[in-house]
This record gives structure tokens, C-alpha cells and sequence, in this order.
């Protein structure tokens, strides 16, 4: 089944206190804008690749995938916005297949059997995410005290890429415009504006999105893993 992916790419790097868009970074000398959509470009059903970008970043962005020899025929470079929602609804304005996946360009580690699997059950489903059950024990705090302990057992970290029919995510991001809800990812969306339950697909750890320094010492350990 042909599918479009939504890489986004306009963050700031804020949180590495980089004063430049984490995406230029490199990891052993690739950039992690070139990984992150690497699994995306091999994979035959993947037809569209849409890179939402900060518009001051266009042209480096674009030179860095020209360099690596992977801006094809199928990708193309738009314009995000402040918030990762609205960069989202950008990206999605060009969307022309069926079923999207919207993914962050700070996560280089996925697979292709993970693309897939969200690819099939997104078609059935509506949308279906990634996601790895905590490890931790969650508390609801509230004022510095813990209000109650959450059972672990129904407990996920979610990550991209989200998967979603396309005109159902459309809809979603359409009433959210309208009521100025700001959600966390497309699941929120779907999960308050239709009527589809979101599937999870258990992913893995190493699916990690890169924020801070310690994350790119791990991502650098993982590159011979994804890479080599």
C-alpha cells in the first residue's frame, strides 16, 4: 500500500542549547536529517516524503540532502511553524495518498518492519502509533505530593511514526484549528475529534528521539546497529 511520510524538521535545537536546528547536526558524519528519513526512502511503498522545515533552514536542509545524493523525486521541502501541530497541518496540506505517517525528524532509528506494520494496521484502524511500556513507576503529582500511583501495566511511551488515514487526520487537525486545541501528537487529535481508537504497536527502546547531548552519545553507540 503507497503511503506519505511527514518528516518534521523544524526545531531549534533549544533543549541541546545548539542556537542552530538540531537536524544539521551529524552523527559519525551523517546527518541525522539524512537518517531519519533514510528508512523511509527504502522502502518501495513510500511515495511521497514531505520535509517540513524552518523556512531559515530551507536551504541548508535542501544542500545537505542534495550532498548525500537523497533529495529525490519523491520528497519535498515546505515550510513549518513555531508549534509541531501547525507544522504538521502544513505538512498535510500536500499529503496525496491514503494513509501518512508523520514522524520526527530527531528519531533516526526505526525500522521498516515497524513502517509497515503501522502502514497495515492504520488502514484498518484509523491510526495506529509506536509506543514501549514504562519502565518506571508513574506518579500523578500534584503540588509537589503524589496524588495516586498509575498502574504501570497500562502504561506506554508513544513515539513516531503516527500513522493515520489521511483524511481522518485531516478532519482531526481541522476542528483543532477551529477550537484552538493544542494536542501532543496526532493520537490526541484522533482521540478527541473522531470516533477511531488508536492501536498500539509495540516498538522498541532504541527508537529514542534525540534532545538532549545524552542522547546523541547513545544515538552514536546505536549508528553501527541501523547504519552499517
Amino acid at each position: 500500500m503507497k503511503f506519505s511520510a511527514i518528516i518534521l524538521a523544524a526545531g531549534n535545537g533549544s533543549r541541546m542549547n545548539l542556537g542552530y536546528n538540531k537536524m544539521l547536526l551529524s552523527i559519525k558524519d551523517k546527518p541525522l536529517i539524512e537518517l531519519s528519513i533514510q528508512a523511509f526512502l527504502d522502502n518501495k511503498n513510500c511515495n511521497q516524503i514531505i520535509i517540513v522545515v524552518n523556512e531559515s533552514d530551507k536551504f541548508d536542509i535542501e544542500a545537505i540532502l542534495n550532498k548525500y545524493d537523497i533529495f529525490d523525486d519523491r520528497c519535498k521541502i515546505v515550510n513549518g511553524s513555531y508549534e509541531r501541530q501547525f507544522s504538521v497541518y502544513n505538512g498535510l496540506s500536500y499529503v496525496t495518498n491514503n494513509i501518512v505517517l508523520v514522524h520526527d525528524g530527531a528519531r533516526p532509528f526505526i525500522t521498516d518492519q515497524l513502517i509497515r506494520t503501522l502502514v497495515t494496521e492504520a488502514s484498518i484502524h484509523g491510526c495506529a502509533i509506536p509506543g514501549v511500556k514504562v519502565k518506571d513507576t508513574i506518579k500523578f503529582v500534584k503540588n509537589h505530593f503524589i496524588e495516586k500511583t498509575l498502574p504501570r501495566d497500562f502504561l506506554y511511551a508513544v513515539q513516531t511514526p503516527q500513522a493515520c488515514k489521511s483524511e481522518l487526520i485531516k478532519y482531526a487537525h481541522e476542528l483543532a484549528k477551529k477550537a484552538n486545541f493544542l494536542g501532543t501528537d496526532e493520537a490526541s487529535l484522533i482521540e478527541k475529534y473522531t470516533a477511531s481508537k488508536v492501536k498500539i504497536i509495540e516498538s522498541n527502546y532504541e527508537n529514542i528521539k534525540i534532545t538532549t547531548q545524552d542522547d546523541l552519545i547513545y544515538a552514536e553507540r546505536l549508528y553501527d546497529k541501523y547504519f552499517n
